[in-house]
């Protein structure tokens, strides 16, 4: 599978106060940085500790500082765990590749202009608890995958393949010729999530964005529209909450008990 190359158009973000997409990002925490440490692909630029952390991890070759001095160079709040990594981002996949492919993943989730990096990390995470092969985000309107995401994700962010498309609804069309049951969560859908998703064998999962939730055009070009059974008076879920248990049907609909 291709990666997509650093100048290629489907990498261009808006102009303007986007962020830059190749540059490199901190990522912090224990799990995030050991998974990025493991990862063949991630390049590593910088590593440092805390020399408590260094002692407790055995990482005695990042740069020992002090804990405020830690601080100092990641944003404000960031729960380092006393390390951190500057690495390079991942270059994303291709779709066509990935779908078109001869280990062609049976589960995918395509995440409609979700912008809370939170919800991003958390998707990744259950994403790789549940046997999701990948997580297509659009090119303009996703930020990248960076270190508040990563911690959210506790590493599964170098597990989980992250693959770009300029746009969503073209790339559910794309999906859906290549043999995948796309399918939509919205609070008015037609079936519940377990029956929407059972039998299919290639799935995409399609969730839409914090509060607005799918776009018109990207609900018209799913297969079909699911819900999650919930309680009277309560509308919704946080989207990464409605992720975790969209894919947990999918697993328990596809794998035997």
């Amino acid at each position: 599978m291709k990666p997509i190359p650093r100048n290629h158009e489907k990498r261009r973000f808006a102009a303007g106060s986007a962020p830059d997409p190749t540059a490199p990002v901190w990522i912090w925490g224990q799990h995030a940085v050991e998974a990025a440490i493991s990862n063949r692909n991630r390049e590593i630029l910088r590593g440092v500790a805390t020399e408590n952390a260094a002692r407790r991890t055995g990482f005695d070759h990042f740069e020992i500082m002090e804990p405020k001095a830690l601080d100092k160079i990641l944003p404000a709040g960031a729960v380092h765990q006393g390390l951190a990594v500057k690495t390079r981002p991942l270059e994303p996949l291709v779709l066509e590749d990935v779908i078109n492919g001869p280990e062609a993943p049976a589960c995918l989730c395509v995440l409609d202009q979700i912008s809370d990096p939170h919800n991003l990390g958390a998707i990744f995470r259950s994403a790789a608890a549940f046997g999701v092969g990948g997580l297509v985000l659009q090119t303009r309107h996703t930020p990248p995958v960076t270190g508040v995401a990563a911690k959210a994700a506790a590493g599964a962010i170098e597990s989980i393949p992250e693959i770009r498309v300029v746009n969503i609804a073209r790339a559910l069309d794309a999906l859906g010729k290549a043999g995948y049951h796309t399918v939509g969560l919205a609070g008015d859908g037609d079936e519940l999530i377990g029956d929407a998703v059972s039998g299919a064998q290639r799935l995409a999962i399609v969730m839409g964005a914090e509060g607005s939730g799918l776009r018109p055009a990207v609900a018209k070009a799913c297969a079909s529209l699911a819900r999650i059974p919930m309680q009277p008076g309560m509308e919704s879920l946080n989207v990464s909450n409605a992720a975790a248990i969209a894919f947990y049907e999918t697993m328990r609909s596809t794998r035997p008990a």
